[in-house]
């Protein structure tokens, strides 16, 4: 499979991650983001995902990594901020980080 593919599919799961996520919502905040901002707050996730170090931490003793939500919510605030996107809600921002944790427990990628 060649780069060009890659990139399709990544872009494909980010659709479904995407979908999820607004399906995923409460009610009162599906209004709060738009794809674009879903998009870019997805991108910040994985970003801290690779640069936190959390992904190399050792799973304890029934297999989990404790990945702290509030410490990405904190992230994805001061990042946009320093983007100059948002103002995010931590709040409803929680809701986007815990909607694309339970995508990726769906798939079967986070226990």
């Amino acid at each position: 499979m060649g780069m060009e593919d890659d990139f399709l599919l990544e872009d494909e799961d980010d659709e479904k991650t995407i979908e999820f996520i607004k399906n995923y919502l409460p009610q009162d905040m599906k209004e709060a983001f738009s794809d674009d901002d879903l998009y870019y707050i997805l991108d910040l996730i994985v970003d801290y995902y690779t640069t936190s170090g959390c992904l190399d931490a050792q799973p304890d003793d029934e297999g989990y990594i404790n990945i702290d939500q509030d410490e990405i919510v904190n992230y994805i605030v001061k990042e946009s901020a320093k983007d100059g996107m948002g103002p995010f809600d931590p709040d409803a921002i929680f809701f986007v980080v815990q909607g694309e944790m339970e995508y990726g427990n769906q798939l079967g990628q986070v226990e």
